[in-house]
Protein backbone atom coordinates (compact mmCIF):
# COMPACT_ATOMS: atom_id res chain seq x y z
CA UNK A 1 0.00 0.00 0.00
CA UNK A 2 1.56 3.41 -1.19
CA UNK A 3 -1.01 5.41 0.57
CA UNK A 4 1.29 6.40 3.29
CA UNK A 5 3.68 7.72 1.33
CA UNK A 6 1.51 9.97 -0.61
CA UNK A 7 0.59 11.61 2.86
CA UNK A 8 3.93 11.35 4.24
CA UNK A 9 5.09 14.84 2.40
CA UNK A 10 1.72 16.63 3.05
CA UNK A 11 2.12 15.55 7.17
CA UNK A 12 5.56 16.47 7.36
CA UNK A 13 5.06 19.94 6.06
CA UNK A 14 5.81 22.74 9.05
CA UNK A 15 3.42 25.43 9.90
CA UNK A 16 4.85 28.68 10.33
CA UNK A 17 3.04 30.22 12.70
CA UNK A 18 1.48 33.87 13.11
CA UNK A 19 0.88 34.24 16.42
CA UNK A 20 3.30 37.14 18.19
CA UNK A 21 5.63 36.07 20.68
CA UNK A 22 3.92 36.34 24.37
CA UNK A 23 4.88 39.55 26.09
CA UNK A 24 3.96 39.83 29.82
CA UNK A 25 3.80 42.72 31.38
CA UNK A 26 6.35 44.00 34.01
CA UNK A 27 5.07 43.66 37.30
CA UNK A 28 3.36 47.20 37.25
CA UNK A 29 4.24 46.84 41.91
CA UNK A 30 7.33 47.90 44.02
CA UNK A 31 10.49 45.75 44.31
CA UNK A 32 9.58 45.00 48.42
CA UNK A 33 6.37 45.03 50.67
CA UNK A 34 5.95 48.24 52.41
CA UNK A 35 8.57 48.50 55.38
CA UNK A 36 7.03 46.94 58.21
CA UNK A 37 9.63 44.96 59.16
CA UNK A 38 13.85 45.97 59.09
CA UNK A 39 14.42 43.49 56.57
CA UNK A 40 12.37 41.49 54.34
CA UNK A 41 11.87 37.77 54.75
CA UNK A 42 13.97 35.36 51.89
CA UNK A 43 11.07 32.92 52.30
CA UNK A 44 7.45 33.16 52.47
CA UNK A 45 4.37 31.44 54.15
CA UNK A 46 3.17 29.99 51.10
CA UNK A 47 5.73 27.34 51.46
CA UNK A 48 4.31 26.38 55.08
CA UNK A 49 2.78 22.85 55.81
CA UNK A 50 -0.76 23.64 56.73
CA UNK A 51 -1.18 22.11 59.79
CA UNK A 52 2.18 25.12 60.55
CA UNK A 53 -0.25 27.60 59.99
CA UNK A 54 -3.78 26.08 60.88
CA UNK A 55 -2.52 25.31 64.60
CA UNK A 56 -6.02 24.25 65.71
CA UNK A 57 -6.41 19.90 65.08
CA UNK A 58 -10.34 20.44 64.31
CA UNK A 59 -9.93 23.52 62.37
CA UNK A 60 -7.72 20.71 60.36
CA UNK A 61 -10.09 18.17 60.01
CA UNK A 62 -12.49 20.75 59.02
CA UNK A 63 -10.33 21.93 56.09
CA UNK A 64 -9.93 18.54 54.67
CA UNK A 65 -13.48 18.36 54.95
CA UNK A 66 -14.65 20.92 52.91
CA UNK A 67 -11.78 20.17 50.29
CA UNK A 68 -13.83 16.77 49.66
CA UNK A 69 -17.46 17.85 49.82
CA UNK A 70 -17.10 22.18 48.97
CA UNK A 71 -19.31 22.15 45.32
CA UNK A 72 -17.79 25.14 44.26
CA UNK A 73 -14.64 23.45 44.53
CA UNK A 74 -15.77 20.79 42.91
CA UNK A 75 -17.42 22.87 39.56
CA UNK A 76 -13.81 24.01 39.26
CA UNK A 77 -12.65 20.55 39.23
CA UNK A 78 -15.23 20.33 36.47
CA UNK A 79 -14.26 22.96 34.64
CA UNK A 80 -10.29 21.56 34.32
CA UNK A 81 -11.80 18.33 33.03
CA UNK A 82 -14.29 20.17 30.27
CA UNK A 83 -11.28 22.26 29.06
CA UNK A 84 -8.97 19.15 28.59
CA UNK A 85 -11.44 17.85 26.84
CA UNK A 86 -11.69 20.28 24.89
CA UNK A 87 -8.10 20.79 24.26
CA UNK A 88 -8.29 17.14 23.38
CA UNK A 89 -10.45 18.17 20.79
CA UNK A 90 -8.33 20.49 19.42
CA UNK A 91 -5.43 19.05 19.18
CA UNK A 92 -6.83 16.11 17.16
CA UNK A 93 -7.88 18.68 14.66
CA UNK A 94 -4.30 18.95 14.15
CA UNK A 95 -3.72 15.21 12.93
CA UNK A 96 -4.97 13.11 10.19
CA UNK A 97 -8.05 11.00 10.53
CA UNK A 98 -8.46 7.89 8.98
CA UNK A 99 -11.41 5.67 8.44
CA UNK A 100 -12.44 2.54 6.91
CA UNK A 101 -15.55 2.36 5.29
CA UNK A 102 -17.03 -1.23 3.33
CA UNK A 103 -20.22 -0.28 1.41
CA UNK A 104 -22.38 -2.20 -1.17
CA UNK A 105 -24.90 -0.94 -3.90
CA UNK A 106 -27.65 -2.65 -5.65
CA UNK A 107 -29.04 -1.37 -8.51
CA UNK A 108 -31.86 -1.43 -11.24
CA UNK A 109 -31.18 0.11 -14.64
CA UNK A 110 -34.22 0.44 -17.36
CA UNK A 111 -34.02 -0.74 -21.06
CA UNK A 112 -33.16 1.54 -23.72
CA UNK A 113 -33.08 0.88 -26.95
CA UNK A 114 -31.28 -2.70 -27.61
CA UNK A 115 -30.22 -2.55 -23.82
CA UNK A 116 -32.42 -4.54 -21.58
CA UNK A 117 -33.13 -4.02 -18.15
CA UNK A 118 -31.00 -5.57 -15.81
CA UNK A 119 -29.45 -4.98 -11.88
CA UNK A 120 -26.01 -4.18 -11.02
CA UNK A 121 -23.88 -5.10 -8.00
CA UNK A 122 -20.74 -2.95 -6.54
CA UNK A 123 -18.90 -4.11 -3.61
CA UNK A 124 -16.31 -1.84 -2.16
CA UNK A 125 -13.84 -1.60 0.63
CA UNK A 126 -11.67 1.51 1.06
CA UNK A 127 -9.59 3.84 3.99
CA UNK A 128 -9.82 7.45 3.78
CA UNK A 129 -8.28 10.34 4.59
CA UNK A 130 -11.41 13.03 4.37
CA UNK A 131 -10.58 16.80 4.39
CA UNK A 132 -7.43 16.81 6.49
CA UNK A 133 -6.16 20.63 7.12
CA UNK A 134 -2.61 20.97 6.33
CA UNK A 135 -1.53 23.55 8.45
CA UNK A 136 0.69 25.67 6.44
CA UNK A 137 0.02 28.91 8.28
CA UNK A 138 0.03 27.64 12.00
CA UNK A 139 -4.32 27.75 12.00
CA UNK A 140 -4.89 24.67 13.56
CA UNK A 141 -1.61 24.95 15.86
CA UNK A 142 -2.58 28.32 17.30
CA UNK A 143 -5.86 27.03 18.04
CA UNK A 144 -4.44 23.75 19.93
CA UNK A 145 -2.04 26.22 21.60
CA UNK A 146 -4.94 28.49 23.30
CA UNK A 147 -6.64 25.32 24.09
CA UNK A 148 -4.03 24.20 25.68
CA UNK A 149 -3.24 27.46 27.55
CA UNK A 150 -6.49 27.56 28.70
CA UNK A 151 -6.58 24.27 30.12
CA UNK A 152 -3.54 25.25 32.60
CA UNK A 153 -5.44 28.25 33.31
CA UNK A 154 -8.55 25.82 34.20
CA UNK A 155 -6.31 23.98 36.58
CA UNK A 156 -4.86 27.02 38.10
CA UNK A 157 -8.18 28.23 38.37
CA UNK A 158 -8.81 25.10 40.68
CA UNK A 159 -5.80 26.13 42.45
CA UNK A 160 -6.59 29.51 43.22
CA UNK A 161 -10.47 27.99 44.09
CA UNK A 162 -8.71 25.58 46.58
CA UNK A 163 -6.91 28.10 48.50
CA UNK A 164 -10.07 30.24 48.12
CA UNK A 165 -12.05 27.46 50.22
CA UNK A 166 -9.50 27.02 52.61
CA UNK A 167 -9.29 30.55 53.66
CA UNK A 168 -13.33 30.01 53.55
CA UNK A 169 -13.57 27.58 56.41
CA UNK A 170 -11.19 28.99 58.47
CA UNK A 171 -12.71 32.71 58.35
CA UNK A 172 -16.38 30.58 59.51
CA UNK A 173 -14.32 28.68 61.79
CA UNK A 174 -13.16 31.90 63.22
CA UNK A 175 -16.69 33.29 62.83
CA UNK A 176 -18.43 30.53 64.88
CA UNK A 177 -15.85 30.43 67.91
CA UNK A 178 -16.36 34.15 67.92
CA UNK A 179 -19.95 33.43 68.51
CA UNK A 180 -19.90 30.41 70.86
CA UNK A 181 -16.84 32.35 73.05
CA UNK A 182 -19.02 35.65 73.26
CA UNK A 183 -22.42 33.35 73.89
CA UNK A 184 -20.03 31.63 76.95
CA UNK A 185 -19.01 35.42 78.30
CA UNK A 186 -22.72 36.48 77.82
CA UNK A 187 -23.72 33.62 80.22
CA UNK A 188 -20.99 34.08 82.66
CA UNK A 189 -21.65 37.99 82.50
CA UNK A 190 -25.66 37.25 83.16
CA UNK A 191 -25.07 34.94 85.93
CA UNK A 192 -22.29 37.82 87.62
CA UNK A 193 -25.47 40.42 87.16
CA UNK A 194 -28.03 38.25 88.61
CA UNK A 195 -25.80 37.81 91.80
CA UNK A 196 -25.33 41.59 91.87
CA UNK A 197 -29.13 42.04 91.59
CA UNK A 198 -29.36 39.72 94.22
CA UNK A 199 -27.03 41.66 96.35
CA UNK A 200 -29.35 44.85 95.62
CA UNK A 201 -32.03 43.17 97.02
CA UNK A 202 -30.30 42.40 99.92
CA UNK A 203 -29.00 45.27 101.07
CA UNK A 204 -32.68 47.17 100.22
CA UNK A 205 -34.17 45.00 102.69
CA UNK A 206 -31.52 45.49 105.07
CA UNK A 207 -32.07 49.19 104.67
CA UNK A 208 -28.24 49.59 103.20
CA UNK A 209 -29.60 50.28 99.74
CA UNK A 210 -32.60 52.36 97.48
CA UNK A 211 -34.99 50.88 95.06
CA UNK A 212 -33.20 52.77 92.58
CA UNK A 213 -30.39 50.32 92.83
CA UNK A 214 -32.92 47.18 92.23
CA UNK A 215 -34.30 48.83 89.53
CA UNK A 216 -30.95 49.53 87.75
CA UNK A 217 -29.88 46.14 88.83
CA UNK A 218 -32.77 44.86 87.16
CA UNK A 219 -32.34 46.29 83.85
CA UNK A 220 -28.84 45.05 83.92
CA UNK A 221 -29.81 41.40 83.55
CA UNK A 222 -32.68 42.22 81.20
CA UNK A 223 -29.81 43.69 79.51
CA UNK A 224 -27.76 40.52 79.80
CA UNK A 225 -30.67 37.86 78.68
CA UNK A 226 -31.04 40.04 75.52
CA UNK A 227 -27.41 39.87 74.70
CA UNK A 228 -27.33 36.22 75.28
CA UNK A 229 -30.04 35.23 73.10
CA UNK A 230 -28.40 37.71 70.65
CA UNK A 231 -25.33 35.47 70.58
CA UNK A 232 -27.17 32.04 70.88
CA UNK A 233 -28.54 33.34 67.53
CA UNK A 234 -24.87 34.26 66.23
CA UNK A 235 -23.50 31.18 67.05
CA UNK A 236 -26.30 29.40 65.16
CA UNK A 237 -26.04 31.17 62.15
CA UNK A 238 -22.03 30.78 62.12
CA UNK A 239 -22.50 27.24 62.19
CA UNK A 240 -24.69 27.07 59.60
CA UNK A 241 -22.53 29.34 57.42
CA UNK A 242 -19.72 27.11 58.39
CA UNK A 243 -21.86 24.02 57.50
CA UNK A 244 -22.57 25.61 53.98
CA UNK A 245 -18.93 26.30 53.40
CA UNK A 246 -18.19 22.55 54.20
CA UNK A 247 -20.65 21.23 52.30
CA UNK A 248 -21.28 18.62 54.95
CA UNK A 249 -21.87 18.47 58.68
CA UNK A 250 -19.69 18.25 60.51
CA UNK A 251 -19.25 15.19 62.14
CA UNK A 252 -18.75 14.74 65.77
CA UNK A 253 -15.83 13.08 67.84
CA UNK A 254 -13.43 15.82 66.17
CA UNK A 255 -10.63 17.17 68.54
CA UNK A 256 -12.07 19.85 71.34
CA UNK A 257 -11.39 23.19 69.56
CA UNK A 258 -8.73 25.47 70.97
CA UNK A 259 -10.08 29.26 72.03
CA UNK A 260 -9.29 32.45 70.21
CA UNK A 261 -6.72 33.29 72.95
CA UNK A 262 -5.04 30.11 72.31
CA UNK A 263 -3.72 31.39 68.73
CA UNK A 264 -5.34 28.43 66.83
CA UNK A 265 -3.92 30.00 63.40
CA UNK A 266 -0.56 31.42 63.40
CA UNK A 267 -0.41 35.35 62.63
CA UNK A 268 3.28 36.07 62.34
CA UNK A 269 3.28 34.86 58.90
CA UNK A 270 6.68 35.75 56.92
CA UNK A 271 5.83 37.19 53.59
CA UNK A 272 8.90 36.91 51.47
CA UNK A 273 9.42 39.31 48.13
CA UNK A 274 6.71 40.44 45.83
CA UNK A 275 8.58 38.48 43.22
CA UNK A 276 7.17 35.25 44.85
CA UNK A 277 3.77 36.33 44.18
CA UNK A 278 4.32 35.65 40.33
CA UNK A 279 5.15 32.24 41.39
CA UNK A 280 3.08 31.30 44.47
CA UNK A 281 -0.44 32.61 43.55
CA UNK A 282 -2.45 30.80 41.44
CA UNK A 283 -4.52 33.65 40.21
CA UNK A 284 -1.67 35.31 38.90
CA UNK A 285 -0.31 32.21 36.74
CA UNK A 286 -4.04 31.73 35.70
CA UNK A 287 -3.88 35.22 34.32
CA UNK A 288 -0.57 34.42 32.40
CA UNK A 289 -2.28 31.28 30.97
CA UNK A 290 -5.24 33.25 30.19
CA UNK A 291 -2.62 35.63 28.16
CA UNK A 292 -1.08 32.96 26.40
CA UNK A 293 -4.42 31.94 25.26
CA UNK A 294 -5.56 35.26 23.84
CA UNK A 295 -1.65 35.54 21.99
CA UNK A 296 -2.70 32.08 20.28
CA UNK A 297 -5.59 33.70 19.19
CA UNK A 298 -4.44 36.36 17.51
CA UNK A 299 -1.88 33.85 15.21
CA UNK A 300 -5.27 32.11 14.45
CA UNK A 301 -6.88 35.23 13.44
CA UNK A 302 -3.80 36.40 11.42
CA UNK A 303 -4.04 32.52 9.72
CA UNK A 304 -7.74 33.19 8.52
CA UNK A 305 -5.96 35.69 5.78
CA UNK A 306 -3.75 33.07 4.06
CA UNK A 307 -5.34 29.75 2.05
CA UNK A 308 -6.78 26.80 3.54
CA UNK A 309 -5.06 23.43 2.30
CA UNK A 310 -7.55 20.48 3.32
CA UNK A 311 -6.87 16.99 1.26
CA UNK A 312 -9.14 14.05 0.70
CA UNK A 313 -7.91 10.38 -0.17
CA UNK A 314 -8.66 6.99 -0.30
CA UNK A 315 -7.30 3.65 -1.35
CA UNK A 316 -9.14 0.89 -1.32
CA UNK A 317 -11.04 -2.14 -3.67
CA UNK A 318 -14.41 -2.36 -5.71
CA UNK A 319 -15.93 -4.86 -7.95
CA UNK A 320 -19.10 -6.04 -9.07
CA UNK A 321 -18.80 -9.21 -7.50
CA UNK A 322 -17.89 -10.22 -4.00
CA UNK A 323 -15.50 -13.11 -4.87
CA UNK A 324 -12.66 -10.77 -6.85
CA UNK A 325 -13.01 -7.63 -4.89
CA UNK A 326 -9.33 -8.16 -3.41
CA UNK A 327 -7.95 -9.24 -7.34
CA UNK A 328 -5.14 -7.90 -8.42
CA UNK A 329 -7.15 -5.93 -10.62
CA UNK A 330 -10.09 -4.33 -8.68
CA UNK A 331 -7.63 -1.65 -6.83
CA UNK A 332 -8.62 1.89 -6.81
CA UNK A 333 -7.74 5.19 -5.04
CA UNK A 334 -8.50 9.10 -5.07
CA UNK A 335 -6.92 12.40 -4.24
CA UNK A 336 -8.38 15.46 -3.74
CA UNK A 337 -6.45 18.58 -2.63
CA UNK A 338 -8.44 21.73 -1.94
CA UNK A 339 -7.25 25.07 -1.21
CA UNK A 340 -10.00 28.33 -0.32
CA UNK A 341 -8.51 31.82 -0.64
CA UNK A 342 -10.82 34.42 1.46
CA UNK A 343 -11.52 37.13 -1.21
CA UNK A 344 -14.73 38.99 -0.42
CA UNK A 345 -16.08 38.55 3.59
CA UNK A 346 -17.81 41.71 4.30
CA UNK A 347 -14.99 42.47 6.88
CA UNK A 348 -15.50 39.50 9.00
CA UNK A 349 -12.07 38.18 9.03
CA UNK A 350 -10.88 42.40 9.86
CA UNK A 351 -13.10 42.40 12.45
CA UNK A 352 -12.16 38.85 14.41
CA UNK A 353 -8.82 39.89 13.89
CA UNK A 354 -9.41 43.13 15.52
CA UNK A 355 -11.42 41.12 18.68
CA UNK A 356 -8.24 38.80 18.85
CA UNK A 357 -5.97 41.47 19.44
CA UNK A 358 -8.79 43.81 21.89
CA UNK A 359 -8.68 39.91 23.86
CA UNK A 360 -4.96 40.02 24.21
CA UNK A 361 -5.12 43.67 25.36
CA UNK A 362 -7.72 42.82 28.31
CA UNK A 363 -5.68 39.53 29.62
CA UNK A 364 -2.44 41.49 29.64
CA UNK A 365 -4.78 44.56 31.27
CA UNK A 366 -6.23 41.62 33.58
CA UNK A 367 -2.64 40.10 34.31
CA UNK A 368 -1.40 42.99 35.55
CA UNK A 369 -4.39 43.96 37.52
CA UNK A 370 -3.91 40.75 39.62
CA UNK A 371 -0.70 41.52 40.30
CA UNK A 372 -1.73 44.80 41.70
CA UNK A 373 -4.63 43.39 43.77
CA UNK A 374 -2.33 40.62 45.22
CA UNK A 375 0.23 43.47 46.47
CA UNK A 376 -2.75 45.00 47.90
CA UNK A 377 -3.51 42.59 49.66
CA UNK A 378 -0.77 41.13 50.96
CA UNK A 379 0.37 45.10 51.78
CA UNK A 380 -2.88 45.03 53.69
CA UNK A 381 -2.03 41.92 55.65
CA UNK A 382 1.37 42.84 56.49
CA UNK A 383 0.01 46.22 57.66
CA UNK A 384 -2.37 44.46 60.46
CA UNK A 385 0.11 41.87 61.01
CA UNK A 386 2.34 44.51 62.34
CA UNK A 387 -0.50 46.48 63.93
CA UNK A 388 -2.80 44.22 65.84
CA UNK A 389 -0.85 42.25 68.14
CA UNK A 390 0.46 45.61 69.71
CA UNK A 391 -3.54 46.36 69.51
CA UNK A 392 -4.56 43.08 71.48
CA UNK A 393 -1.93 43.65 74.15
CA UNK A 394 -3.02 46.98 74.69
CA UNK A 395 -7.14 45.49 75.09
CA UNK A 396 -5.72 42.81 77.39
CA UNK A 397 -4.43 45.38 79.75
CA UNK A 398 -7.75 47.43 79.49
CA UNK A 399 -9.31 44.14 80.70
CA UNK A 400 -7.23 43.75 83.58
CA UNK A 401 -7.86 47.84 84.36
CA UNK A 402 -11.50 46.80 84.08
CA UNK A 403 -12.13 43.92 86.30
CA UNK A 404 -9.73 45.61 88.96
CA UNK A 405 -12.09 48.05 88.39
CA UNK A 406 -15.14 46.18 89.28
CA UNK A 407 -13.59 44.56 92.23
CA UNK A 408 -12.94 47.75 93.66
CA UNK A 409 -16.65 49.44 92.26
CA UNK A 410 -18.07 46.11 94.36
CA UNK A 411 -15.82 46.86 97.76
CA UNK A 412 -17.02 50.32 97.98
CA UNK A 413 -20.67 49.62 97.06
CA UNK A 414 -20.85 46.89 99.55
CA UNK A 415 -19.09 49.35 102.12
CA UNK A 416 -21.73 52.23 101.38
CA UNK A 417 -18.99 54.14 99.75
CA UNK A 418 -20.53 54.43 96.35
CA UNK A 419 -23.50 53.89 94.30
CA UNK A 420 -25.27 51.39 92.27
CA UNK A 421 -24.48 53.82 89.58
CA UNK A 422 -20.57 53.47 89.67
CA UNK A 423 -20.65 49.60 90.27
CA UNK A 424 -23.15 49.80 87.27
CA UNK A 425 -20.71 51.40 84.67
CA UNK A 426 -17.64 49.36 86.03
CA UNK A 427 -19.23 45.93 85.17
CA UNK A 428 -20.32 47.40 81.74
CA UNK A 429 -16.73 48.67 80.73
CA UNK A 430 -15.36 44.90 81.72
CA UNK A 431 -18.06 43.73 79.81
CA UNK A 432 -17.70 45.47 76.73
CA UNK A 433 -13.43 45.16 77.22
CA UNK A 434 -14.16 41.36 77.21
CA UNK A 435 -16.11 41.70 73.98
CA UNK A 436 -13.70 44.00 72.52
CA UNK A 437 -10.78 41.81 73.28
CA UNK A 438 -12.42 38.65 71.83
CA UNK A 439 -13.38 40.35 68.47
CA UNK A 440 -9.76 41.67 68.18
CA UNK A 441 -8.50 37.96 68.14
CA UNK A 442 -11.24 37.12 65.54
CA UNK A 443 -10.22 40.49 63.61
CA UNK A 444 -5.98 38.78 64.40
CA UNK A 445 -6.77 35.45 62.60
CA UNK A 446 -8.43 36.99 59.94
CA UNK A 447 -6.28 39.11 58.81
CA UNK A 448 -3.43 35.85 59.50
CA UNK A 449 -5.62 33.82 57.06
CA UNK A 450 -5.67 36.66 54.22
CA UNK A 451 -2.35 37.24 54.37
CA UNK A 452 -1.98 33.54 54.44
CA UNK A 453 -4.07 33.22 50.86
CA UNK A 454 -2.49 36.19 49.42
CA UNK A 455 0.66 34.93 49.85
CA UNK A 456 0.16 32.04 47.77
CA UNK A 457 -0.47 29.38 50.41
CA UNK A 458 -2.70 26.83 50.71
CA UNK A 459 -1.27 24.25 48.30
CA UNK A 460 2.33 23.45 50.15
CA UNK A 461 2.51 19.25 51.01
CA UNK A 462 -0.68 19.30 48.59
CA UNK A 463 -1.66 17.65 45.63
CA UNK A 464 -3.05 20.74 44.78
CA UNK A 465 -5.07 18.58 41.35
CA UNK A 466 -6.31 14.84 42.35
CA UNK A 467 -4.98 12.63 41.12
CA UNK A 468 -7.33 11.33 38.13
CA UNK A 469 -6.14 15.34 36.89
CA UNK A 470 -2.27 14.68 37.44
CA UNK A 471 -1.37 13.76 34.63
CA UNK A 472 -1.35 17.36 32.56
CA UNK A 473 -0.46 16.34 28.14
CA UNK A 474 2.62 17.76 27.59
CA UNK A 475 3.42 19.32 24.26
Amino acid sequence: MRLPLLFAPMLAVSACSLAPPLETPAPPVPMLFPAYEAAPERSGAAGLDRAAVFRDPRLRRIIGLALANNRDLRLALLNVGAARAQYGIQEANTMPGFDAQALYSRERTPGIGERSAGITKQYGVTVGLTAFEIDLFGRASTLSDAAFARFLASEEGYRAARIAVIGAVADAYAAERLALEQRALAEGTLADWRQSLELARLLRRSGQGGGIDVVRAEAQVASAEAGLRAWERAAAQAGNALRLVVGADVPPGLPPAMSLDQGPVRTDLPAGLPSDLLLNRPDIRQAERTLAAATADVGAARAAFFPRLSLTAAFGFASPALSALFGGLQGAWSIAPRAVLPILDGGRLDAERDLAAVRRDEAAAQYEKSIQTAFREVADGLAGRATLGRQIEAQRRSVSSAVRGVALAEARYRAGLESRLELLDAQRQAYAARQALLDLLREDITNAVALYKALGGGLAGDGAVPAEHEDTPTR
